[in-house]
């Protein structure tokens, strides 16, 4: 007893001998005082209140590029580069202070808190970083905070409300499932459903992707072609789970999916997921019929795949963190802690070769086949800083992707002056053909199918090679005459060399666009699929018309419909890219064919399929990637399996409620929640929600946001006399969604 009491005393003591000597912290709040314009232009004051431990050089963050310039003359903003600043101020050292307020002037209009800076951290004089604690005050506030006098796009409390109501429909059919099956015959009697069991019979492999599913005598009998029984088993498994009752009609369930490419875009370069959260990624694109994962893991923010012989792409690409020369690893961009070998967040890390190969196995006992993405020649910073590492340390520049001269001036459309390879030098190739050799050698060894390298394309800013030595006398020497036709000789280069190694190419739309009738031949014979994402109704030169008329195989993945990483409204807390019109899963449900391509006779047949695309500029979790998916991605997965229309808005949405949220639910998925409608009328306020009215909606009438302490909504409430203001959340399974305002 004595002993057990001196051992608790010691370890008491150790303990707070350890707290005494934990350094302090520097904290951090940050706050936008609302959107001005003058003679300059449009504008915001940010505020950062900084506070704790002062004694530091540098204060550095995150944020979307964009012209900023501090207020106090103290104070000096460095941009490291674009979307990477730092504050130096001989006020943090400052004895007579406990707070320093840095106010700053960003020459633009802030709608979205995902445009507010992240990735804080202090430098200290000695240049050893630290993450700084950092707290966000509210964007809403007040309006001016997130809207102008001519611009107020917050989704309005009364219009969401209509929406809401639009949604109520009867609980959805045992046969219900995303994506719907195309026919479903119910036949005589019942099946036990604690008793079913899954039983397969192959069909000849001339059926292809089409399958059936019989419900009958407590049995699940799974026809398909042996190629695609993955597919359609896990589609019967998906059925089964989601029966309700005792019993369940016996039916007969036939169906195909009406285009052979059915992908998501994962973006794991500019931030991190790991090997496991992808599988689990692969899990949901298995559960919703889609066939492919577009696998982006380069770009100009990170290189995150071990390649065999290139070490130094991961070793300079896969790391992120606080540096002015690139040297070493990658300036931070989008988020981190200042430390390039932290293991914390989304800033660091990479497949390696094992983990990769893992991963294609896994997608392919799915069904499910990985095309990666090896983007090129623009969004190529990351490998040109690693190859650049390379070259210094080895004095060898066989791999080198930028030569020494190069006077060329550009801007990217994320603010890059350096991220474009180039097309004239040899090693360039010589680079590329290293890392497509890795690639295929790597599928070898999983023993998967490699579909095709999609070798990028897109965004070559205008200017890339205005000054570079090597592309203008290659330019002279065979008479190319612009940039254009410059990144068809790359283009034409690649894709030759993939065909000789009988690897299919797949490209952006910039692959095709412009291009002249023997490119098209040349080019269009080896290709795999090209991704055109720009609205293509009111252009009639537009890319995808383009493609299809080049003889490419299209895949439709309209920015205004498929892109996944867009907010699904324009909420200012709601996380996601503004640039384009939000996204959710009944924008995505509405992505027909027709209401994305002028369609002539006989293009239907061309288009070979469907993607959505999450780039991660916003995405800081895994958490947060899944709730970018789901459930907008559902969308998606319908219209890809049946490009006409099947559920009305109403019906998705119960099917969503009742058969995918507990799915979710029990395999630990995040998900989005739609915001709750609020309404008055006669002096009392009404209030709804998605889902079939699950969950709850929790709510205020004094301005406070709300809490699960707050007020249950169970009947319409009498609106107390003076109220400027009700503010509603919807709660459901411990998530809440953001907040509802109506101004009054």
């Amino acid at each position: 007893m004595k002993l057990t009491s001196a051992i608790m005393s010691l370890a008491l003591a150790l303990t707070v001998a350890s707290c005494s000597t934990t350094p302090k912290s520097t904290q951090v709040r940050w706050e936008t005082l609302g959107n001005e314009s003058d003679e300059s232009g449009n504008y915001y004051i940010e505020r950062m209140t900084v506070s704790g431990d002062l004694d530091i050089d540098r204060l550095a963050f995150n944020q979307f590029a964009r012209r900023m310039q501090t207020l106090n003359p103290a104070d000096t903003l460095v941009e490291i580069m674009p979307g990477y600043y730092c504050i130096a101020s001989p006020r943090f050292r400052s004895a007579e202070n406990d707070t320093v307020v840095v106010d700053i002037r960003v020459y633009d209009h802030l709608r979205s808190i995902c445009y507010a800076p992240d990735g804080f951290h202090t430098v200290k004089a000695d240049g050893s970083t630290a993450p700084a604690v950092v707290e966000f005050a509210s964007m809403t506030s007040s309006p001016s905070l997130y809207s102008t006098a001519e611009l107020d796009r917050m989704p309005k409390a009364g219009e969401i409300y209509d929406f809401n109501e639009s949604l109520k429909a009867e609980t959805p059919g045992d046969y219900e499932a995303i994506p719907s099956f195309k026919k479903v015959t119910m036949l005589d009697g019942e099946s036990d459903v604690a008793a079913l069991q899954i039983v397969e019979s192959p069909l000849p492999a001339e059926n292809g992707e089409k399958y059936r599913i019989t419900v009958k005598d407590n049995t699940v009998t799974v026809e398909a072609a042996p190629a695609f029984m993955k597919n359609a088993r896990q589609r019967a498994e998906n059925l089964v789970a989601g029966f309700k009752g005792d019993k369940v009609a016996n039916a007969l369930v036939e169906d195909e999916p009406d285009f052979r490419y059915r992908a998501v875009m994962i973006d794991i370069s500019r931030n991190y997921q790991t090997p496991a959260e992808m599988r689990r990624v692969l899990d949901m694109l298995a559960r919703y019929g889609f066939n492919h994962l577009h696998f982006h893991f380069s770009d100009d923010d990170a290189w995150r795949l071990d390649i065999p012989g290139l070490p130094e792409l991961v070793e300079v690409g896969a790391r992120r963190g606080y540096t002015f020369d690139d040297a070493e690893f990658i300036a931070q961009i989008h988020a981190g802690d200042g430390n390039p070998n932290s293991t914390v967040g989304t800033a660091n890390g990479y497949f390696t070769q094992d983990d990769f190969i893992d991963m294609l196995r896994y997608a392919d006992s799915l069904g499910i086949k990985v095309l990666p993405e090896v983007e090129s020649p623009g969004h190529a910073r990351a490998a040109i800083k690693a190859m650049e590492k390379r070259y210094r340390t080895t004095g060898d520049a066989s791999m080198r992707l930028i030569e020494d001269g190069d006077s060329s001036v550009y801007t990217s459309a994320q603010s890059f002056h350096d991220n474009v390879m180039n097309p004239a030098l040899e090693s360039t190739y010589a680079f590329l053909e290293k890392v497509y050799d890795g690639i295929i050698d790597m599928y070898e060894r999983a023993g998967v199918e490699l579909p095709a390298i999609h070798i990028g394309g897109d965004e070559v800013p205008h200017g890339s090679w205005g000054g570079a030595p090597s592309v203008i006398k290659y330019k002279e020497e065979n008479g190319i005459a612009n940039d254009h036709d410059m990144h068809a000789v790359f283009n034409r280069r690649v894709s030759d060399y993939l065909a000789s190694k009988g690897v299919k190419v797949s490209g952006w739309q910039e692959v095709v666009c412009g291009r002249t009738d023997d490119y098209n031949k040349a080019v269009s014979s080896n290709a795999y699929s090209v991704n055109s994402w720009t609205q293509s109704l009111t252009t009639p030169d537009a890319p995808s018309r383009q493609a299809l008329d080049g003889n490419y195989p299209l895949i439709l993945s309209n920015v205004n419909r498929f892109y996944l990483d867009m907010n699904a409204s324009y909420h200012p807390d709601e996380r996601g890219l503004t640039w384009s019109t939000p996204v959710d899963e009944f924008v995505s449900l509405g992505g027909y064919p027709e209401d994305l391509i002028v369609l002539k006779p006989g293009d239907r047949e061309k288009i070979f399929g469907l993607s959505g695309q999450l780039f991660s500029e916003t995405v800081r979790s895994a958490a947060d990637m899944e709730m970018r998916l789901l459930p907008k991605m559902l969308g998606l997965a319908e219209r890809a399996w049946n490009s006409t229309p099947t559920y009305t808005n109403a019906d998705f949405n119960a099917v969503i409620g009742e058969r995918e949220i507990p799915a979710w639910e029990a395999a630990g998925y995040n998900y989005h929640m739609r915001q709750p409608g609020v309404k008055v009328e006669d002096g009392k306020a009404l209030m709804n929600a998605a889902y079939n009215g699950k969950g709850e909606i929790r709510y205020t009438v004094d301005g406070s946001e709300p809490t699960t302490s707050s007020a249950l909504y169970t009947e319409p409430v009498a609106v107390p006399e003076g109220t400027t203001q009700i503010r509603a959340a919807y709660y459901l399974n411990g998530k809440r969604s953001v907040t509802t305002i109506l101004w009054l």
